[in-house]
């Protein structure tokens, strides 16, 4: 199953990068602007999703060590906590990765355009 969804996912990323380099003429940077702000949107979304079940089986385990074996509780609590805090910057670093695709030089113009601001 993880085998099908990494290969979907893989193709739907091609997919929109190759409509991002389709487009031609006067539309090209709207365009290229509108799958951005899509490839970004669902960038984050997986990142988010992907942190969310990381973050969830971790606890689960933590759990289930912890109700198996309570003396060791301080210990793995250490340890989830700060292998929690990994998963989130995880997710915290396809955010940035995000934000630099939308709002980086390269699309200011197109942004400034869509907008309906001044492009010089």
């Amino acid at each position: 199953m993880r085998s099908k969804v990494t290969f979907l996912t893989a193709m739907l990323v091609l997919g929109l990068a190759s409509l991002a380099m389709a487009a031609e003429g006067g539309s090209a940077d709207l365009s290229f602007f509108i799958t951005t702000v899509f490839a970004a949107g669902f960038g984050i979304a997986i990142a988010a999703f992907g942190g969310a079940f990381g973050q969830g089986m971790a606890v689960k385990s933590a759990v289930e060590g912890i109700a198996r074996n309570p003396e060791a509780s301080g210990k793995i609590t250490v340890t989830m906590l700060i292998g929690l805090a990994m998963i989130e910057s995880l997710v915290i670093y396809a955010l940035v990765i995000e934000l630099i695709l939308l709002y980086a030089y390269p699309m200011a113009k197109p942004i400034a355009k869509f907008l309906g601001l001044e492009v010089g």
